[in-house]
């Protein structure tokens, strides 16, 4: 008896084929992972019970060599106009489901946080975030929109990005942080052993993978040269992923960075050589919220916790709480830091002072000095990538 027809489809944990391959490149067996998924694939291969087989995955198939004497296949990818509707949920889809569900009151936050991702004209959002959103928010009225393809992934791709940063990728990350884009020449024939090979590898990457998408325009309008495209970064859960993978990057780079000059300058009260050294350290740095104070804050926090030091944020007070507090290793000195981000660098100075005086006049010192045999008080100032230490 001649089997019935099957239809067979190619995922790996409910991702692409190239999942696999994706993470061989990352933990150095490629080779041989190219060698199991062709030996896998071959029931695509002249196989008479098979009608209809559907492989997904972030790069073309031609490419990988794994469907080596495989004819006839057709790849639709995120340049392809044919199927652009059917990557994700449509706004009228989504529109739909909150009425049918009765959570039409949380479609702004859903196209913050889930939309965003351009097919040529085709606006789509993310269907995994959209429907784990919309099912927690029935289970539990008021659930705040969470990062759900960020927990689903290791983001290992974003790491991989940043350990191989230069210069020219840092300032792009800077722009595209703040919510701007920038315009880069894609690559849409790539494999993940040649991801390193050069910068425009990367960024494709980043496209294709669904981590940067189309801008909507760009200001001013302009007709782009042919293979370029203007990249953003499509929603807040995907920049958020950005910010968090940042800031483990830079604790881990800072780790490696020997800042015994700074914490020798810092127990030292040398205002000079401590504002040298986090100078030089906020060069290293990928800017992200735009420079606002709260970048500052993580920045100092992680250099100093990444240490071994005791650090707390927002400690309480007499009358308020100082930005961070810092405990040398013996337990006898304590500092106390307040950021305050300057308008200009022209500003500098004069913030300076105005966080020692927000130190004396909300008493930020008095309750430590009971406790500690010194209380080193410092004002710090920081304008994009410079900054000013003072101490009291």
């Amino acid at each position: 008896m001649v089997p019935p027809p099957i239809f067979f489809s190619v995922f790996y944990k409910g991702e692409g084929y190239d999942v696999p391959l994706a993470k061989a490149s990352e933990k150095g067996y490629y080779t041989e992972m190219l060698t199991i998924l062709r030996m896998l694939l071959q029931v695509i291969k002249d196989n008479s019970s098979l009608k209809f087989a559907v492989i997904t995955g972030c790069l073309r198939l031609a490419k990988e060599s794994i469907f080596t004497g495989t004819n006839n296949l057709v790849s639709d990818t995120i340049s392809d106009n044919r199927l652009n509707s059917y990557f994700g949920f449509t706004q009228m889809e989504v529109e739909q489901l909150l009425t049918k569900t009765k959570l039409s009151s949380h479609l702004a936050e859903i196209q913050e946080w889930y939309d965003g991702y351009l097919f040529e004209d085709c606006e789509i959002y993310c269907p995994w975030d959209v429907m784990n959103h919309v099912k927690n928010s029935m289970l539990k009225e008021n659930t705040p929109p969470s990062g759900y393809w960020k927990n689903s992934s290791d983001n290992a791709i974003i790491h991989s990005f940043l350990d191989y940063a230069g210069h020219s990728i840092n300032k792009k990350l800077e722009t595209l942080l703040p919510g701007d884009f920038i315009i880069q020449k894609l690559e849409e024939d790539l494999t993940y052993h040649y991801l390193h090979s050069s910068e425009e590898n990367l960024w494709s990457i980043l496209y294709l993978t669904g981590y940067l998408t189309k801008a909507k325009q760009t200001n001013p309008p302009q007709i782009l040269p042919k293979g370029y495209t203007a990249l953003t970064i499509p929603n807040k859960e995907i920049k958020e992923i950005y910010e968090d993978t940042i800031v483990g990057w830079f604790q881990e780079t800072t780790q490696r960075t020997d800042r015994t000059t700074l914490f020798h300058a810092i127990w030292n009260q040398n205002c000079e050589k401590i504002t040298i050294e986090l100078t030089k350290l906020l060069r290293k740095t990928i800017s992200y919220y735009n420079y606002k104070e709260d970048f500052y804050h993580a920045f100092l926090a992680g250099i100093f916790a990444g240490a071994g030091y005791v650090v707390e944020s927002n400690r309480e007070h007499e009358e308020g709480r100082s930005d961070i507090t810092l405990e040398d290793y013996a337990g006898e000195q304590i500092a106390v830091f307040e950021f305050k981000h300057s308008k200009s660098f022209d500003f500098l100075s004069a913030d300076c002072d105005a966080a020692l005086s927000q130190i004396e006049q909300r008493m930020y010192d008095k309750d430590l000095r009971e406790e500690y045999a010194e209380v080193i008080c410092y004002g710090v100032a920081f304008f994009k990538k410079r900054c000013l230490v003072k101490k009291a």
